[in-house]
């Protein structure tokens, strides 16, 4: 006779076998229910309940992250109108700049939201030159104006590299 331990299935796939256990809350959970997690392997909810502890945005903390970055975006891209080429180097460093003032004004209150809506209006705030250029080429372009393409690609540029700084400056701490 082996003395073997008993079989613990998933809490929420009862079919499912499983030896792994929530470390907090020590539920018994399949590799589908698992979060991995810098401490180890927790369950959903326990992870959710975490979360929401890191969820410290005020409403108005929206407002500032929406105008200030849509302006500096915007800011930004009418500077990069006269830089072409130097863009490649100041957009990640206008990125870096709306980010670190958002979250500066914000006293680095994070929300999963708040970083979303901070990379939306940075989007929302280069547009207006991209898509001004955007029509420039297509009517300039029947009269022979290619030398406005560049003006269109460097802006394309602006909008990609100040976006995605944003974004990977603001997120931080992911929050599901």
């Amino acid at each position: 006779m082996t003395d073997s331990p008993p079989k613990t299935y998933c809490v929420n796939h009862p079919q499912t076998e499983t030896s792994l256990r929530c470390n907090k809350c020590e539920k018994p959970i399949c590799v589908k229910c698992a979060v991995l997690t810098p401490t180890g392997y927790r369950c959903k909810e326990c992870v959710k309940g975490q979360q929401k502890q890191f969820e410290t945005a005020l409403w108005y903390d929206y407002i500032i992250a929406f105008m200030i970055s849509s302006i500096l975006s915007y800011v930004g891209s009418r500077i990069i109108t006269i830089m072409s080429y130097f863009t490649i180097l100041l957009a990640p460093v206008a990125g870096v700049i709306i980010a670190e003032l958002i979250r500066t004004l914000t006293k680095r209150r994070r929300s999963k939201r708040l970083f979303q809506l901070t990379t939306l209006a940075t989007v929302l705030g280069s547009l207006p030159i991209l898509i001004m250029y955007l029509f420039m080429v297509i009517s300039g372009l029947s009269q022979g104006g290619f030398g406005l393409l560049w003006n269109l690609l460097w802006q394309g540029v602006y909008t990609f590299t100040v976006t995605s700084t944003v974004y990977y400056r603001m997120s931080g701490i992911k929050i599901g």
